[in-house]
């Protein structure tokens, strides 16, 4: 028995090794860099459309669509503020002194069927605008009689064309900036959010059919991000402060429920399908603990993919100081989008 059990201790140790080694790593620092036009940052969330076409949410309040290297990038969308007011348009104006007043777009999602492009901007609600682009509509401001205060996340269920979307929060907007001596603004949102253990977040759902927006899960703690799942029968929700991905069912036995799916290694933003069922996170930057700086880490995490079960397989590291909030499959590549930097990543 001592000899079976000497054999057996060293090939369990070879099995969590291995299990260990299934998470695969890639180093995003040789990533292609898509540069945004001049003045404007910020491509938070990215959708595709098109033979060619890339969608994102810039931070003067537009989406922009880049049409591959003969046609650039373009104006595809914009709400009624940008063209009335010159502040708007204004690049000389940093995005953290308009950005409350001119909007911004944050998750951006098609409905393939019709073309129609869905965006959640942080202060107008959740808006739409037809294949053609052009002035964007607001489909809803409120919810249940409370209006919205940060309109994050989006997804669209292509089957039905209903949406669903989070707000951030019913107490903190994107607006809390807070000057620093030197006259540098300072983005405290999240920051205040966290620190205050805000959870007045609420998921909803928007009725393509009937134009009614319904309260499907309320009292979260900072909800960013949301993916509905290949099958249909669940969204994952990310929720930013606890570092943790949640599941919302929608159909089955377990409808209506709530329920952890992956403790997460960093503050998750933006929640994406993969190609095999699963979801990429793009996390912003390293877990905290009890308040402290991030734990020194050997690599950089800018997000992780988990399998249809919340498990971690596959992590994406980066240079320090780099964050990401969006990991985005399409045509074999990876796009990356990031709130703060001026290019779009392609790997």
């Amino acid at each position: 028995m001592g000899r079976l059990a000497a054999i057996l201790v060293p090939l369990a140790y070879l099995v969590c090794v291995a299990t260990a080694q299934q998470v695969k790593t890639t180093n995003t620092s040789s990533c292609h860099r898509l540069p945004l036009p001049n003045g404007v940052t910020g491509a938070e969330s990215l959708d595709f459309y098109g033979k060619d076409g890339v969608y994102t949410g810039v931070s003067d309040g537009r989406v922009l669509k880049w049409g591959g290297r003969a046609a650039g990038w373009s104006t595809f969308a914009y709400n009624a503020k940008f063209r009335k007011l010159p502040l708007c348009s204004d690049s000389s104006v940093p995005s953290e002194e308009k950005e409350s007043k001119c909007g911004r777009p944050l998750g951006v999602r098609f409905y393939r069927k019709t073309g129609e492009l869905y965006i959640a901007d942080a202060y107008l609600g959740l808006m739409k605008v037809g294949p053609a682009g052009g002035e964007a509509q607001v489909l809803a401001k409120e919810a249940d009689g409370v209006p919205f205060h940060f309109v994050n996340g989006l997804a669209v269920d292509q089957a039905t064309g209903d949406v669903y979307f989070t707000d951030s929060s019913l107490n903190f907007t994107r607006s809390h900036y807070a000057q620093a001596l030197n006259g540098v603004y300072m983005c405290r949102h999240n920051f205040e959010i966290m620190n205050q253990h805000d959870d007045s977040g609420r998921l909803l759902k928007y009725d393509a059919r009937t134009k009614l927006v319904t309260v499907l899960w309320a009292n979260m703690p900072y909800p960013n991000g949301v993916a509905l799942s290949r099958d249909g029968t669940h969204l994952v929700v990310a929720h930013t402060g606890p570092c943790e991905a949640h599941r919302y069912w929608l159909k089955g036995p377990k409808a209506g429920k709530y329920e952890l799916f992956a403790e997460l290694p960093g503050y998750p933003d933006n929640v994406r399908p993969d190609t095999q069922g699963g979801f990429w996170v793009a996390l912003n930057r390293e877990r905290q603990q009890n308040g402290t700086a991030p734990v020194p880490k050997p690599k950089h995490l800018v997000g992780v993919r988990l399998n249809a079960d919340g498990k971690e397989v596959e992590e994406l590291t980066a240079a320090a100081g780099v964050t990401l909030s969006e990991v985005a499959s399409s045509n074999g590549k990876l796009w990356l989008g990031s709130v703060e930097l001026d290019y779009i990543g392609v790997l």
